[in-house]
């Protein structure tokens, strides 16, 4: 599980226990109604809400993502990072738990807000690009023509725009990514939608897809189903107590796209969905180049049932 790092937790406690947010159980429901529709976080939310209900969540996928871009663009190591629509600055957090080389950072959002909170608790933080990170305001549509970096990370940043408009605002993001772009979207139909538009105006700027896909042909995916995928991160008390949940950990769904100038190493097919072990095989649902296709693996293969039985959801099955 991709638990938030110390500093930040405790950054996040102070503000917390300074902000005085009182009972955040009827805000927080609000909030995950709005994400349960494909929404993002809006500027009406409460901020305590958000750091104990969701910004766990968002951290955890996010991680999942950079993890999933250093096992296939292993040559890659940013030293700038945009973090583009930061709200608190999460997907800043979250790069430099795997890419611990990044010198400088920029927040960029259009919630004065947010950013005030993304300054706040990057002030907080061990890393010294998190305390020097520089803040702008800005919309995802109108970037400054002097926005640059290595990495520029979009985390559940387009949901606050018409979907029209997903295509582009990736064209922007691209113009401002001088080597690779990670897109991160709710796990819904919607979120889908705009990741789908995303990878349309990605491909069509040259870029080359580093994952989910393994390919760059017509995705093949089509509605009533999306392309998805979940990680499992724990709750604390107050967490769970904000959401009234009864169990200690949280599975958040997302839908991501990662695409770079130079290609990485891509092969293989993606498992979509959690495989199927039944009791003479395991089954997969897999999307490839050659489309989506569905394969099989006896349990009397040995050698091959071994290879592939610890195989998750997300996963790669070559």
């Amino acid at each position: 599980m991709n638990a938030i790092p110390p500093d930040l937790r405790a950054a996040i406690d102070r503000h917390l226990a300074d902000s005085l947010p009182g009972s955040l159980v009827g805000k927080t429901a609000r909030m995950s109604e709005i994400y349960r529709q494909g929404g993002g976080s809006g500027g009406a939310l409460d901020l305590g809400a958000y750091l104990v209900a969701r910004l766990p969540a968002t951290y955890a996928a996010i991680c999942s993502c950079l993890e999933e871009l250093a096992q296939r663009h292993p040559k890659f190591s940013p030293r700038t990072l945009l973090d583009a629509g930061s709200g608190p600055g999460t997907a800043a957090w979250a790069a430099l738990s795997v890419y611990s080389g990044i010198s400088a950072v920029t927040f960029l959002d259009n919630n004065q807000k947010f950013l005030k909170l993304a300054g706040s608790l990057a002030a907080q933080g061990e890393h010294l690009a998190l305390q020097g990170a520089r803040a702008m305001t800005a919309d995802l549509g109108e970037l400054p023509d002097d926005v640059a970096a290595d990495l520029v990370v979009a985390a559940y940043a387009l949901a606050e725009l018409p979907a029209s408009k997903a295509g582009e605002i990736a064209t922007a993001l691209w113009k401002a990514c001088e080597d690779t772009l990670v897109v991160i979207e709710p796990g819904t139909p919607q979120g889908f939608a705009r990741i789908r538009e995303v990878r349309s105006a990605l491909l069509a700027e040259g870029a080359h897809l580093i994952a989910p896909c393994t390919h760059e042909n017509s995705c093949p995916i089509q509605p009533p189903d999306w392309c998805h995928f979940s990680v499992r991160l724990a709750r604390r008390r107050e967490h769970m107590h904000a959401k009234q949940a009864t169990v200690p950990f949280e599975d958040e769904k997302f839908s991501y796209l990662i695409a770079s100038r130079p290609p990485g190493e891509v092969h293989g097919s993606r498992i979509l969905g959690p495989p199927a072990d039944g009791k003479a095989d395991i089954r997969f649902k897999l999307c490839g180049g050659d489309g989506l296709s569905r394969q099989s693996v006896a349990r009397r293969d040995k050698a091959a049932y071994k290879r592939v039985r610890k195989l998750r959801w997300g996963d790669l099955f070559e």
